[in-house]
């Protein structure tokens, strides 16, 4: 098959027309075949107008399909998201260019997607999977509040194995003693806690007392210099954090800081792979998500050192609502009036962090300065709290379905 790279933006234009020049059943020879899953190349390239990512076909038959992205040259661009409206199905992070091409897998129904690459010139691109479409749901709210937890259970364990990579790098780059390169590394890595701090921050490792944070993973991979136990010390990522962006130093002691991260992260691992949710702990975890944003993201306390507040915004309300999409299904039939207010505060609260973005900043967004903090914190609680009002409904909604 010879490859035709398809750059966003073209393929922007080309949609405009109509549904079928966005890929339609005879856009499926496009795409190759290995091992049984249609291929699909994603590649991220800089250009005379800006960061893009290219595909070589926007059109798939339905079944297995395996994304396989490369960073070429595009400094702006990191994350590559396959997305059903708001769910988001499969990413991949951390793609800084030259780094060896990442690959992720799924099976697809027909229907239109999204790929989605923050910080491109043209960030949104439809995706067509065409032939047999995925059934939609069926059964009561509760037997589709159920299987949406079940399906968020896959989603909170990837995250958890891509924090143990991130911690890994982020380890790499402070043995290697590069200061810049460790500060990059420590924003790559924080993402993926955000997204589901609430679903795992209650876990205590065997042999201790809930009440001992010595054994508290919570406490030893986030805990922030506000709420330190005198008696276990300071560990976890705003430990390194200090040193980092503070200190702007690499001791040996920044070392052991790193490694003790890798080890507790690496443990939370293990003890996710026993996770199970009940619809209401998606609620609760969505709400609580947003609880974090008001808390210690706004208020500039999560990241006093280096300033990616809104990074670990940004995050909190993805995780936030991926938990509400995996309940989502179930929700439209208890109250379909909610769900549209809920949607359409998502929308709001994820436009305002739109004008934020920057993807010159480490995170791929502008630094939470105190001036920053100072013009717009006010605003932006002010929206969340909106969010979150309503977010704060679900969890009896999904407990009584």
């Amino acid at each position: 098959m010879s490859r035709k790279a398809i750059s966003l933006a073209a393929l922007a234009a080309l949609c405009v027309t109509g549904l079928a020049a966005c890929g339609g059943e005879n856009d499926d020879s496009k795409a190759t075949k290995k091992g049984g899953a249609t291929q699909v190349a994603v590649s991220m390239v800089s250009g005379s107008d800006g960061d893009a990512c290219e595909l070589d076909t926007d059109s798939v038959a339905a079944g297995p399909v395996t994304f396989t992205v490369k960073n070429e040259s595009a400094a702006g661009l990191t994350e590559v998201e396959l997305m059903d409206g708001q769910k988001i199905l499969g990413e991949k992070e951390n793609l800084a260019p030259g780094l060896a091409e990442a690959t992720f897998t799924l099976t697809l129904g027909g229907g239109d997607y999204e790929i989605y690459c923050p910080g491109a010139t043209q960030e949104r691109v439809p995706f067509k999977v065409t032939g047999e479409a995925a059934a939609e749901p069926t059964g009561d709210a509760a037997e589709l509040l159920a299987s949406g937890s079940k399906d968020y259970t896959t989603y909170v364990r990837t995250q958890i194995d891509s924090m143990v990579v991130g911690v890994e790098n982020l380890q790499k780059a402070v043995d290697s003693g590069d200061l810049a390169k460790a500060q990059q590394a420590y924003a790559d890595a924080r993402p993926f806690y955000e997204k589901i701090e609430s679903d795992v921050e209650g876990f205590v490792m065997d042999g201790f007392d809930p009440t001992d944070n010595k054994g508290n993973l919570d406490y030893l991979i986030d805990m922030r210099a506000s709420n330190l136990d005198e008696a276990v010390g300071w560990s976890g990522f705003h430990a390194v954090e200090r040193d980092l962006f503070q200190a702007k130093k690499i001791t040996a002691q920044t070392k052991k800081y790193a490694a003790d991260l890798v080890t507790n992260v690496t443990k939370l691992a293990e003890v996710g792979k026993s996770l199970e949710f009940k619809p209401e702990d998606l609620a609760n975890g969505a709400a609580a998500l947003l609880e974090e944003v008001q808390s210690g993201k706004i208020t500039g306390e999560e990241e006093a050192y280096s300033h990616i507040d809104l990074v670990d915004f940004a995050n909190n309300v993805e995780g936030a609502q991926q938990a509400y999409a995996a309940l989502r299904p179930g929700l439209e039939k208890v109250d379909a009036e909610l769900v549209k207010t809920i949607d359409a505060r998502f929308t709001a609260v994820t436009d305002d962090l739109e004008g934020y973005k920057d993807t010159k900043s480490l995170g791929g967004y502008r630094p939470y300065t105190a001036e920053l903090k100072a013009s717009d914190g006010k605003k932006l609680s002010a929206t969340v709290q909106s969010l979150q009002d309503v977010l704060g409904r679900l969890a009896e909604k999904a407990a009584t379905a």
